[in-house]
């Protein structure tokens, strides 16, 4: 069973299941969680080889769709999902294979597409830190700054340092071995016909006009939303925009 973070109380509204991108984990989401948890339940999950969830040999969209259906069915479903990039490609697969699990899904700045781009660069930067003299995150800052080409993501990666152990609490060597996995979307058959929300940042290039054709064959209930001044990080960028949009299109459906 994944890790999982409970904000909120159980309402009459369906509980919130909330599935992290690549390098995340559910204490990323607390802000949002606590705050979308005033009017409903919310789950957030440490998703396979993130966080405080088992780590394993494998990492693909399928088992990724199995761990949530295994936390829906012990926390009482269907449920609303909401899951960022990866867990956003997850909740779609889980949505295609097992529809009766998920009441409504909202899918935040990805596709159900292959992307050519690649994480990796990320992973090898992790390692190269030498954590042998780290006794705070501050420590290990300036280490991962030198090795990452976007600084505004040296404290999220920072989040997932485990300071005691001198350790990330992800499986690095597996999620650099299953990276094309985590780029690419499984063939899985189905369609999801509920209520779907594709919210992409302004700024960001992971969901294309033209990833329309594929989307709305199988989600044809999809509905299209951009957060102004955001990019790919949308809910770490516009917190209070990403609560106000998904509060409300969860109110309105």
């Amino acid at each position: 069973m994944l890790n999982m973070i409970e904000h909120g109380s159980t309402t009459d509204a369906p509980t919130l299941l909330i599935a992290h991108g690549l390098y995340g984990s559910a204490r990323n989401w607390g802000v949002i969680a606590k705050r979308l948890g005033e009017a409903r339940r919310v789950v957030a999950v440490d998703m396979r080889n993130h966080g405080e969830s088992a780590w394993f040999e494998t990492h693909s969209y399928p088992d990724m769709a199995s761990d949530l259906a295994d936390v829906i069915e012990a926390i009482g479903g269907p449920v609303d999902l909401l899951g960022h990039s990866m867990g956003g490609k997850a909740a779609m697969t889980l949505a295609l294979t097992r529809a009766e699990l998920v009441n409504r899904l909202i899918v935040a700045d990805i596709a159900p597409v292959t992307y050519s781009h690649s994480q990796l660069p990320y992973i090898e930067a992790m390692k190269s830190v030498d954590l042998s003299g780290v006794e705070r995150r501050s420590n290990a800052a300036p280490l991962l700054e030198a090795a990452v080409d976007n600084p505004t993501l040296v404290p999220f990666f920072l989040q997932s340092l485990d300071v005691a152990q001198r350790r990330w609490r992800l499986n690095l060597d597996v999620l650099a071995a299953e990276m094309p996995k985590i780029m690419s979307f499984p063939e899985v058959p189905g369609e999801f016909g509920a209520p779907t929300l594709f919210l992409s940042g302004e700024t960001s290039d992971y969901v294309l006009p033209e990833h329309r054709e594929v989307i709305k064959p199988r989600f044809p209930n999809a509905r299209f939303m951009t957060l102004k001044g955001a990019g790919h990080w949308l809910h770490a960028e516009e917190p209070r925009a990403f609560v106000d949009v998904v509060g409300g299109w969860l109110e309105r459906t």
